[in-house]
């Protein structure tokens, strides 16, 4: 599944990828964009390709259907900081803009991805370094995610960054270990709890 396919360059090199798969997988595109949709149609076709193309914000409206159940994610939000007003805007600076620190979609699409994730299933997201990448996997952190940066391009103008996400039932019981630890050992007088820091990324 690709979140935002724009040209649909990304979930047709996901698919000619996954092709050799012995069973079938089933692709889904969105994208808030009619024109994006159209292209991305073109796109598969042109590859001898299908996925089922759903024109909504986000994933909005797919919950119920996908909870869950999706095994690949790839995501490459408007990264780019610009002011708030330029988010979603019509024309092509759509495609790059993405507010204060280049975070306002890419906040939005994290719940959805934890939500629509398989067990095992993975995300993708390409990130700015100006999108704070660090703080992006603490709060997948605070999902149950772990991650790690699998990619990295430099230019002179921009650093960007590919980072995987998988679910990692560790995260969830050291949490709560940590978060009991810490209710036992805390003062009656002041109930916030420190917490030990733990490595972000862990290599698979």
């Amino acid at each position: 599944m690709e979140v935002g396919c724009g040209s649909g360059y990304v979930i047709t090199s996901l698919a000619l990828m996954l092709a050799p798969l012995p069973n079938g997988v089933y692709y889904i595109a969105t994208d808030i964009s009619p024109h994006a949709l159209r292209v991305t149609g073109e796109t598969l076709e042109a590859h001898g390709l299908q996925a089922e193309l759903v024109n909504t914000d986000i994933a909005s409206g797919l919950e119920k259907h996908l909870a869950g159940l999706v095994d690949v994610l790839v995501v490459n939000p408007p990264y780019v900081p610009t002011p708030e007003n330029e988010v979603g805007c019509e024309g092509i600076a759509s495609a790059w803009a993405g507010g204060y620190n280049g975070r306002t979609l890419i906040d939005r699409i994290l719940p959805f991805a934890a939500a629509f994730l398989s067990p095992r299933g993975c995300l993708y997201m390409v990130t700015l370094t100006a999108n704070d990448p660090c703080d992006i996997c603490l709060q997948m952190r605070k999902l149950g995610f772990a991650s790690r940066i699998v990619l990295q391009r430099s230019t002179e103008e921009e650093s960007l960054h590919i980072i995987k996400f998988w679910r990692d039932p560790e995260i969830v019981q050291l949490d709560a270990k940590q978060l009991f630890t810490a209710k036992k050992s805390v003062s009656p007088r002041l109930m916030v709890p420190q917490f030990p820091r733990l490595p972000l990324w862990k290599n698979l």
